[in-house]
C-alpha cells in the first residue's frame, strides 16, 4: 500500500504547542498524529490512528491467544450497577454523570467491572461454563481534575480491559498467570523499557495486584527495585513493623517548656541542651512528628487523621491517598483547627496534660495512626498538645498507644527492601497495565453465582486486567524519541518505509514512485513524499514523523545511487538504486 504525502491529511509544526510539557505531547502534536479538541481530549489524525490501531492489534492477538473472547460494551451506561457496588459514590468527581430526557441517572463508563459481571450472570449458570475470559478495547471516560501530558493523562482514552471468571481461587490463580504471560508478550512487542511491580489495588479492590510500568523520567509513578528482585510501586511498599525494644532504662515521661522551636532541627538542638540523653544525642529520627490531615469520605463525612512518624521523614501524599481510599485527603485548614481546638498547631502529639490524648483516648472522630518504624518500647520526643511544650522520654506502649499503623512515609533511596533483598533504588514510570485478582467483590455485590459439581450455588471469583492502549502511544514516544523527532519501533510505526523524492526533475519523481511501488509489492506499507517541497523540508518531516526506514531518491540518482536511512540508529547507507529494495528488506529483518 502506498500513501502520498501530497494527499495525506497531515500538518507538521516547527514549534512546540504552548500547552505541551512532555516530549510525547509536543512531538505527537508537531508531527501531526493528534490534535487537541478540549483539555484532556484529543482527535486522532490518520498517522496517530494507524499507530493506535497497530497497538490494538498486538493486544488483541495476545488476548485471543490465551482464549479470551472479545465483546464491546456501550460507553453510555446505566447508574444502577454502579450504585449497587457503591462506585457511583466512591468515584466522586472523577465520574462523568448525566441524565437522559426522562431524568434517569446515566454515566460515561470509566471502567466496566459491573457490566462484565452482569453480562456473565445473565448468560451462565453452571461451573461447566467456566473458566471464562472476556475482553474489550473501548473508550473510557474519567473527569481528571488536572488533565495533562497529552494522551498520557486525558479525560477520554482507549483501554483494553479483560476479566476472568472462575469457580475457585485455584482457577483465578491460573487465569491471572495466563494474563500475566500475555502482558509480558504484549509489552515485549511494544518496544519500550518496562518493569513489573507490586501494586496497590486501590478502589478496584482485590488481593494480588501488579503494574506494568514504562520506565521513564517523565513518569508520574515512582517505583522501587532491589538487587534481590523486589519491585513495587511506592504506594504498595509495606515495611515491616519494627521489632520491640527494651525500654526499662528510659526515664519517666516529662512535659517541659520548649519555646521557639519552629522546626525539627531547632527542636533537636534544644533537646540536646535541655534534656540530654545518657546514651547518645537526640536526632531528628527521635522526634515523633505528628501531621494532621482531613479525610473527606464520599458520603460527606469528614474525619481528622493524625499521622505520627519519625521527624526525619515526610508523608508521601500519594501513598496516603492510596492508604485511605476511597476517602480524599484534604489539608487541615485554619478553620479546622478552630473546630478542633484540642489539636494545637505545631505541637500535636499523643499526650495532653501528661496523659494519653490521641489513640485509644482520642477525641471523638480523630484518628491517630503511627508509622511502622514506631516500635513497641521505642523512646520519643513529641508535641504535648500544649503551646510551646513537648513531651520527653515518651515510650510507645508504655506512655501512649495509637489506633493502628499506617505506612505512608516517603520511601527513600537506600531504604532496606521489605523482603530483605537489599537496598532500594528509586525510579519513575508510566502506568501501562494493571492486573488484579478481584476475588468476589463484584460477584458478591451483583449476585454472580453458578452451580458447582455438587449442585450447590457458589460465588464466582474474578480477575481484572487493563492496558492503556492510547497511553501506550505516548509511552513509546517517551522511550524512543530524539532531538529530531519521533522514532517508532517497526512493530507499531504508521508506515514501514518513507520514500522521499528529494530532487528536481521528472526522473527523480519517477524513480521514487517506482521504488515505492516495488516496496509495496514486497508487502511494505509505504509513505511516498511526493510534495513540491525542498529536500530540507522533506528531511525534517521524515525525521519528525519517525518512520523506521527512509529511502532518499535525490541528487545521487545521477550516479545511479540512493540513500537508505535508518531512523533509530541514524545510519545512512549509499547503495546502487537497483539494490535499494534489498537494503530495506535487510533493515526490516
Amino acid at each position: 500500500m502506498i500513501t502520498r504525502m501530497s494527499e495525506l491529511f497531515v500538518r507538521t509544526l516547527r514549534d512546540d504547542p504552548a500547552d505541551a510539557e512532555l516530549p510525547s505531547h509536543k512531538l505527537l502534536v508537531r508531527a501531526g498524529y493528534i490534535r487537541r479538541t478540549a483539555p484532556g481530549i484529543y482527535t486522532w489524525l490518520p498517522l496517530g490512528l494507524k499507530v493506535l490501531r497497530k497497538i490494538e492489534e498486538i493486544v488483541r492477538a495476545e488476548m485471543d491467544r490465551i482464549g479470551a473472547q472479545e465483546v464491546l460494551f456501550p460507553a453510555l451506561l446505566p447508574s444502577e450497577p454502579y450504585v449497587a457496588t457503591n462506585r457511583w459514590t466512591e468515584y466522586g468527581d472523577n465520574l462523568f454523570r448525566l441524565k437522559d430526557r426522562r431524568g434517569t441517572d446515566m454515566l460515561l463508563g470509566p471502567t466496566h467491572e459491573e457490566m462484565f459481571t452482569l453480562l456473565v450472570k445473565d448468560m451462565y449458570r453452571s461451573y461447566k461454563d467456566l473458566p471464562l475470559a472476556l475482553y474489550q478495547i473501548q473508550t473510557k471516560y474519567r473527569d481528571e481534575a488536572r488533565p495533562r501530558a497529552g494522551v498520557l493523562r486525558g479525560r477520554e482514552f482507549v483501554m483494553k480491559d479483560s476479566y476472568s471468571f472462575d469457580v475457585d481461587d485455584a482457577g483465578l490463580d491460573a487465569s491471572y498467570a495466563k494474563h500475566r504471560e500475555a502482558y509480558i508478550r504484549i509489552f515485549d512487542q511494544l518496544g519500550f523499557d518496562y518493569a513489573i511491580v507490586k501494586a496497590d489495588a486501590g478502589p478496584m479492590g482485590g488481593s494480588k495486584s501488579e503494574e506494568f510500568l514504562a520506565v521513564s523520567p517523565n513518569g508520574e509513578d515512582t517505583f522501587v527495585r532491589s538487587p534481590g528482585g523486589f519491585a513495587a510501586n511506592v504506594e504498595a511498599v509495606r515495611f515491616p513493623v519494627a521489632e520491640p525494644v527494651d525500654c526499662s532504662s528510659v526515664p519517666a515521661a516529662q512535659v517541659v517548656d520548649t519555646p521557639n522551636v519552629p522546626t525539627i532541627d531547632s527542636l533537636v538542638e534544644l533537646s540536646n541542651s535541655l534534656q540530654p540523653r545518657s546514651d547518645r544525642e537526640w536526632a531528628a529520627s527521635d522526634m515523633l512528628k505528628s501531621i494532621v490531615f482531613m479525610l473527606s469520605y464520599p458520603d460527606g463525612e469528614r474525619v481528622p487523621l493524625v499521622v505520627g512518624l519519625p521527624g526525619d521523614r515526610e508523608v508521601d501524599e500519594k501513598r496516603l491517598e492510596a492508604a485511605v481510599s476511597p476517602a480524599e485527603v484534604e489539608p487541615f485548614t485554619a478553620e479546622d483547627f478552630e473546630k478542633y481546638p484540642q489539636l494545637v498547631k505545631g505541637y500535636i502529639g499523643p499526650l495532653r496534660d501528661g496523659k494519653q490524648f490521641l489513640g485509644e483516648e482520642a477525641p471523638a472522630k480523630v484518628r491517630y495512626l503511627v508509622d511502622p518504624r514506631v516500635a513497641e518500647g521505642s523512646e520519643w520526643v513529641s508535641g504535648a498538645n500544649e503551646n510551646e511544650r513537648h513531651a520527653y522520654h515518651l515510650v510507645f506502649g508504655r506512655d501512649f498507644t495509637a489506633d493502628g499503623r499506617i505506612d505512608v512515609a516517603e520511601v527513600r533511596e537506600g531504604d532496606p527492601s521489605p523482603d530483605g533483598s537489599g537496598p532500594l533504588t528509586l525510579a519513575r514510570g508510566i502506568e501501562m497495565g494493571h492486573i488484579f485478582q478481584l476475588g468476589r467483590k463484584y460477584a458478591d455485590a451483583l449476585g454472580l453465582q453458578v452451580l458447582d459439581q455438587n449442585g450447590k450455588l457458589v460465588t464466582v471469583t474474578m480477575g481484572s486486567y487493563g492496558i492503556g492502549v492510547s497511553r501506550a502511544v505516548a509511552a513509546i514516544v517517551e522511550d524512543t524519541y530524539d532531538e529530531k523527532g519521533l522514532s517508532w519501533p517497526r512493530s507499531i510505526a504508521p508506515y514501514d518505509v518513507m520514500v522521499l523524492a528529494a530532487g528536481k526533475g521528472d526522473e527523480v519523481a519517477k524513480k521514487a514512485k517506482e521504488i515505492a511501488e516495488q516496496l509495496a509489492e514486497e508487502g511494505f506499507e509505504v509513505l511516498l513524499d511526493d510534495r513540491k517541497a525542498s529536500p530540507g523540508v522533506k528531511f525534517k518531516d521524515s525525521e519528525l514523523i519517525g518512520v523506521p526506514t527512509s529511502v532518499v531518491i535525490g541528487k545521487l540518482l545521477a550516479e545511479g545511487k540512493a540513500e537508505i536511512r535508518d531512523r533509530a540508529s541514524g545510519e545512512v547507507q549509499i547503495v546502487p538504486v537497483d539494490e535499494a529494495i534489498e537494503a530495506v528488506k535487510k533493515l526490516a529483518e
